[in-house]
C-alpha cells in the first residue's frame, strides 16, 4: 500500500510510543486510520472479507467485537487471513480476553475495572505483557461507572470521563503495565474535545480519538470532521476512528479525508473543484464527480483541480498535478502548471483521468 505522510507537526502532543502489531502509535508515528467490523466475528469468512475491503481503502488497524466463545474461536483464522493489526474488543468477561490473546490478536480494547476481581485483571495483564500487546482503555460517556456519574451530578462531564480513565490507568500502572492507549468518547462534540484536552495535560499515553455514536454518514461525517478536526489541529490524536451508522468502508474514507484536509497525511485523490455560481459556464459538478469516481482506486497522492471560473480557475489548475480550467463548453488541461491541450467539455473527464494515469506511471519509474 503506497501511502505517504508528512512530518510530525511541531504542535503535536508528545506521547510515548507503543506498537499495535506492526503499526507504531504515538511518538513520531503518523496518525493511523482505524475502523471496526460490523459482521458477526464468529463468521470468520464474512469478517475477513470485510476487513480486506477496508484494508484496500487504507484502514491500518481493525477492531472486532468479541462477545462470546464462538467469536474467540474465529480470531485465529481471521488473524491469519489479514495483513493489518487485529484488536479484540472485550467487555466484562476476562476469559474472552485470555482467549483472544491466545488466538494471536495484536491488542485488546477493554476497561480493566470492568472485568472482575483483581486476580482476574492480573491474569489478563500478565498475558498481554508476555505477548507485548497494548491495551486500549476505552471510556465512553454512555457507560460511565455509576459512582463516578453520581459524583458529577448524574451527567457525564469532562471531569467524570477523565476520572474514569485515570482510574483504569492506575489499575494497569499498579501492575507495572504501560503499553496503554486511551480513548474518551462521547456523542457530544464539545464534551469529547474538552475531555481529551483535559486528560492530555495529565498523561503521556497515546490517544485513540473519535466521536462515538456520531450518526449516519451525513450527520456523522460532519460531527466527526468537526470534533476530530479540532483535536488533530490542536496536536491531539494518535489513532482515529470515524464512527458511522452503516458501512465501515465509509468510516475509512472519511477518516482519510479528515487527515488529508489537515495535511497530516497524503493518500489517493485530492480533488479541488469550484463551488457553483453564476459565473460558471462549464459542468464542474459533473466532471468532478466523474473524475472522483474513476480515480477512487488510486493510492498514491495526486492533486486534481476541476475549475470552471475565470477568477480562480487558472490559478488552481496550475497548482495541481493535473487540472482542467473550463468555460463556454471547453476545458484547458494543465499538467504540473503547463497547459497541454484544449478539449470539449464532454471529453474533460477522460482527458484528466488519462493525464493522471500518465503522471503516476512516470512517477513510478
Amino acid at each position: 500500500m503506497k501511502i505517504s505522510f508528512q512530518k510530525k507537526s511541531p504542535l503535536r502532543r508528545k506521547t510515548r510510543q507503543i506498537k499495535v502489531g506492526n503499526v507504531a502509535v504515538g511518538g513520531d508515528a503518523p496518525v493511523s486510520v482505524q475502523s471496526m467490523t460490523n459482521t458477526s466475528t464468529a463468521d470468520a469468512g464474512a469478517t475477513v472479507s470485510q476487513i480486506k475491503a477496508l484494508e484496500a481503502l487504507g484502514c491500518e488497524i481493525i477492531r472486532v467485537a468479541v462477545p462470546d466463545t464462538d467469536s474467540v474461536k474465529a480470531l485465529k483464522k481471521i488473524k491469519k487471513a489479514i495483513a493489518i493489526p487485529l484488536i479484540a474488543d472485550i467487555h466484562f468477561d476476562w476469559r474472552l480476553a485470555l482467549g483472544a490473546v491466545d488466538a494471536g490478536v495484536d491488542g485488546l480494547r477493554l476497561n480493566p475495572g470492568n472485568i472482575g476481581e483483581k486476580g482476574r485483571i492480573k491474569e489478563v495483564v500478565r498475558a498481554a505483557a508476555q505477548r507485548k500487546l497494548p491495551i486500549r482503555i476505552g471510556v465512553n460517556a454512555g457507560s460511565l461507572e455509576k459512582a463516578i456519574l453520581a459524583k458529577y451530578g448524574g451527567h457525564p462531564t469532562k471531569e467524570a470521563l477523565v476520572e474514569s480513565a485515570l482510574r483504569h490507568i492506575r489499575i494497569l500502572e499498579d501492575m507495572d503495565f504501560r503499553e496503554i492507549k486511551i480513548s474518551l468518547k462521547a456523542s457530544s462534540v464539545p464534551l469529547t474535545i474538552e475531555s481529551y484536552r483535559l486528560l492530555a495535560g495529565k498523561v503521556d499515553y497515546p490517544f485513540h480519538i473519535g466521536i462515538t455514536e456520531a450518526g449516519t454518514i451525513f450527520s456523522g461525517t460532519i460531527k466527526s470532521a468537526a470534533g476530530l478536526g479540532a483535536l488533530l489541529a490542536g496536536g491531539i490524536g494518535d489513532t482515529m476512528r470515524v464512527s458511522l451508522t452503516g458501512d465501515p468502508r465509509d468510516e475509512v474514507k472519511v477518516g482519510w479525508e479528515i487527515l488529508k484536509a489537515l495535511e497530516l497525511r497524503k493518500r489517493g485523490l485530492n480533488i479541488v473543484s469550484c463551488p457553483t455560481c453564476g459565473r460558471i459556464k462549464f459542468d464542474c459538478a459533473g466532471v468532478a464527480v466523474e473524475i472522483e469516481k474513476r480515480l477512487s482506486h488510486i493510492e498514491e497522492p495526486v492533486n486534481v483541480a476541476v475549475m470552471g471560473c475565470v477568477v480562480n480557475g487558472p490559478g488552481e489548475a496550475v497548482e495541481a498535478d493535473v487540472g482542467v480550467a473550463g468555460g463556454d463548453g471547453v476545458g484547458l488541461i494543465y499538467v504540473k502548471g503547463v497547459a497541454v491541450r484544449k478539449v470539449k467539455q464532454e471529453d474533460a473527464a477522460d482527458a484528466v483521468v488519462e493525464e493522471v494515469m500518465k503522471a503516476l506511471k512516470e512517477r513510478r519509474k
